[in-house]
C-alpha cells in the first residue's frame, strides 16, 4: 500500500523501495500522518503510538504531502533519501544549477547529460555534473527528443530543489 505513494510521485525507484523499507540500521515504514507521509524507523512509530495524533506534529522524514485536490506532491526532504536509487536522473552543466535552484526550468542549453531511455514526463532527479543531488523535476522530452531540441527548448520540469530549504523553511515539516 505504502509503495503506492512513490508511484503516485512519478519519480520510479522501481524494486529500491525495498532497500528503503529494510535497512542494515533497522526496519523502517511510511505512515500517513494527517496529510502527509512520513519516512520512520519502526520502532520510534511504535514510541509514537504513546502521543494523542491531535498533538503529534511529525514523525520520521516527511516525503510529501497529498494536496488538496488528491495529488501527491514529493517534498524535498525525501531527496537524500529517493536519489541513490532513481532510476531516470538528469545532470545539469555549471552555468544552469544556479537557475535550477532558484525555481527555473532547466533549458537544453543547461543539460549536461540524460539517463539513457527517460521517456517523456517521467519523474527525475536532478543533479550537478559532480553527482550532487540537487532537487526533483519532470522530463518535458525523452532522451532521444533532447537530442535533436533546440537549445532554447524546455527539457526538465522543474519540482522541487534544495533552494527550497531556505526560500520555504517556514513550511517544511
Amino acid at each position: 500500500m505504502y509503495s503506492d505513494v512513490l508511484i503516485i510521485s512519478d519519480l520510479s525507484i522501481g524494486e529500491n523501495i525495498k532497500l528503503l523499507l529494510d535497512r542494515p540500521d533497522g526496519a523502517y515504514c511510511f505512515r500517513l500522518h494527517r496529510d502527509g507521509v512520513f519516512y520512520v524507523r519502526e520502532d520510534l512509530m511504535k514510541k509514537a503510538g504513546n502521543v494523542a495524533r491531535k498533538n503529534l506534529i511529525s514523525i520520521g522524514t516527511c516525503f510529501g504531502k497529498f494536496q488538496k485536490g488528491g495529488k501527491f506532491r514529493l517534498h524535498i526532504t525525501a531527496l537524500d533519501f529517493l536519489a541513490p536509487y532513481a532510476k531516470y536522473k538528469v545532470w545539469v552543466k555549471p552555468s544552469a544549477e544556479q537557475q535550477f535552484l532558484y525555481g527555473h526550468h532547466v533549458m537544453k542549453s543547461g543539460l549536461g547529460r540524460i539517463t539513457e531511455n527517460t521517456p517523456q514526463y517521467q519523474g527525475v532527479v536532478v543533479y550537478s555534473m559532480n553527482d550532487l543531488p540537487l532537487g526533483f523535476g519532470v522530463a518535458s522530452k525523452s532522451t532521444q527528443e533532447c537530442r535533436h531540441a533546440d537549445p532554447m527548448t524546455l527539457v526538465t520540469f522543474h519540482q522541487a530543489d534544495i533552494g527550497e530549504y531556505i526560500r520555504s523553511e517556514e513550511s517544511l515539516l
